[in-house]
């Protein structure tokens, strides 16, 4: 790769949740929804895509806007929100987007030539009759649509199912004829929801939203935020519209239930709702999910991680790292922008993100949506840990920090979540960014850096070198 590939794996001023990955030709292409920064709501942009070769996976190109929110004829003054989309490429070769507005229960259809080119309006998916799915009497509200095309066959995939809703039965598959628009099979419930789970492998990760839809070999994927949000689990079927089989989750964006480097109970960061899917890319498989920044529910950035296939199928669930599409740990010599966190947590430690006003450190920026200012981690209060997985320590004999905002204490550098303290680095009030550094000798190896605040104020940290 021409540079390294960090998470998030696109600049830190962007903001690309429930990202779906595709390879298309040499490039993979993510389509997501497109929350802003200092957002008030989900989803408030038009949907843009990026893309990058597979062969680098660190060089994201910008392919612009594919699809403002008011090109659809029912959203005309851009008054509903454009929620989480999927794309598939249809019997004629060309490329359809699915989608749902926020306040409608109807899935539209675009369509467009090429994987990033600007997508133009093509219908709403609807029975033979013309009755629109979602309309008719006994219909669930359509939500968060997933879709794969097999021949002339498209299996759409949708659904959303809260906690105490019976009228929610869980995730339901409907299949399309060859016109990418018309209801060829009406739809069936293939992962149920809470009020429906008990007795099923389903009980405690039951289905929630974002369902996400792939084949390998032949078997069916179909991977889903359950009602605890911060997972992405996976169920399975030799069949697209029934048996469908609990698998396990997939990823965790605050690493629930891993117990490699801390208990299975801890969280590891502020989590929230999960969505996305994963891909092969050339040898190599990555799920792509995403994170809360900014203390907030509505500014989310899209990670990924490399994942594996057991030889009975099964997905082993994975770390959230630092270094996600890098295809192995980060050099352990440079600077590196605090953004890149993959843990943050405090002494008492919450596994869901809270609001602005919450005692807890959060990525955030200067500036305005839009603006192209590095990220870095703010809210910075006495006990907070931040964290960063995984580097390739050799020779470190320095660590400097950059840090800001009215303080009096001092940062601990570790490697481990409560253990030695390596090196300190007392900080001071200061309004502008400061450099401090400190001997430590890192032991040699495939690492995590761990960076402790004890102290009075609330410092920033903008970045860290290892020398």
């Amino acid at each position: 790769m021409k540079k390294q590939a960090f998470n998030p794996y696109l600049p830190s001023w962007e903001y690309i949740p429930d990202g779906e990955p595709y390879v298309f030709g040499d490039r993979v292409y993510v389509y997501g929804s497109h929350d802003f920064f200092n957002g008030y709501v989900f989803c408030m942009g038009d949907y843009v895509c990026w893309s990058a070769p597979v062969d680098d996976l660190s060089d994201w190109r910008y392919e612009g806007v594919i699809y403002p929110r008011n090109e659809d004829p029912i959203n005309k003054e851009g008054k509903m929100c454009l929620y989480a989309p999927d794309v598939t490429v249809g019997p004629d070769g060309r490329y359809y987007l699915f989608y749902v507005l926020d306040k409608i229960s109807r899935v539209s259809v675009a369509v467009c030539d090429t994987p990033a080119g600007r997508y133009e309006f093509l219908g709403y998916v609807h029975y033979a009759d013309g009755t629109i799915l979602g309309e008719r009497e006994g219909d669930e509200p359509q939500f968060d649509p997933a879709v794969l095309t097999e021949g002339d066959r498209t299996y759409l995939y949708t659904g959303f199912c809260g906690r105490g809703d019976k009228s929610r039965s869980g995730c339901m598959a409907t299949v399309l004829g060859s016109d990418m628009l018309t209801i060829i099979e009406e739809p069936v419930f293939v992962v149920p929801g809470c009020e429906y789970s008990e007795g099923t492998s389903f009980h405690g990760h039951a289905y929630f939203e974002a369902p996400s839809i792939r084949k390998v070999g032949d078997t069916y994927y179909l991977v889903y935020s359950s009602t605890l949000m911060h997972e992405l689990c996976y169920a399975t079927s030799k069949s697209p519209t029934s048996g469908f089989v609990y698998g396990g989750p997939i990823v965790s964006n605050n690493d629930m239930y891993i117990d490699t480097y801390k208990p299975a109970d801890m969280p590891a960061a502020y989590g929230g709702n999960n969505h996305g899917g994963f891909v092969q890319i050339r040898d190599e498989w990555y799920i792509f999910y995403h994170r809360q920044t900014n203390g907030t529910w509505f500014s989310r950035q899209g990670c990924a991680e490399k994942i594996t296939f057991a030889e009975d199928g099964s997905i082993p669930q994975v770390e959230i790292t630092s270094c996600g599409l890098n295809g192995g740990p980060l050099e352990g010599k440079g600077e590196y922008p605090a953004y890149i966190a993959c843990h943050m947590f405090t002494d008492q430690p919450c596994p869901y993100v809270g609001d602005n006003n919450d005692p807890f450190p959060r990525v955030t920026q200067d500036g305005k949506d839009g603006d192209e200012e590095i990220g870095y981690v703010a809210n910075i209060r006495d006990s907070a840990t931040i964290g960063f997985r995984y580097f390739d320590f050799k020779g470190v004999t320095a660590i400097s920090i950059d840090v800001r905002g009215y303080c009096h204490g001092h940062f601990e550098i570790s490697t481990s979540i409560g253990g030695e303290v390596l090196a300190t680095l007392p900080v001071e009030n200061t309004n502008v960014w400061e450099t401090y550094t400190a001997p430590v000798a890192i032991p040699d190896g495939i690492g995590s850096l761990y960076i402790t605040y004890r102290g009075g104020g609330k410092p920033m940290l903008r970045s860290f070198t290892l020398s």
